[in-house]
């Protein structure tokens, strides 16, 4: 609608002009990274580090090497053997 369009609208009495709120678009997409600073990043990467099996590790933890990959599986594969012969014992009991 044009300034004058609006003008006409709000000589009538019987109408009102409300401004409601503006749209404004700063950015396209979801991406929340290129809208964070680099000492929150930093700050992520601390927290990965101590949290090494939280999903922040996946996003923003170093890269791990192939040596603590491979150990990180064995140390899982033995995790869960051990909880199926806990398992296992408790129902004989």
């Amino acid at each position: 609608m044009s300034i004058s369009d609006m003008q006409k609208i709000i000589s009538n009495p019987n109408m009102e002009l409300i401004i409601d709120s503006v749209n404004i678009v700063s950015q396209q997409g979801d991406n929340i990274d290129a809208k964070t600073d680099a000492g929150w990043k930093e700050t992520l990467a601390k927290i990965s580090e101590a949290h090494p099996d939280s999903e922040l590790t996946k996003q923003y933890g170093k890269r791990r090497s192939t040596k603590d990959v491979k150990t990180e599986q064995v140390r899982k594969k033995h995790k869960t053997i051990a909880e199926r012969r806990i398992k296992r014992i408790q129902k004989l009991q």
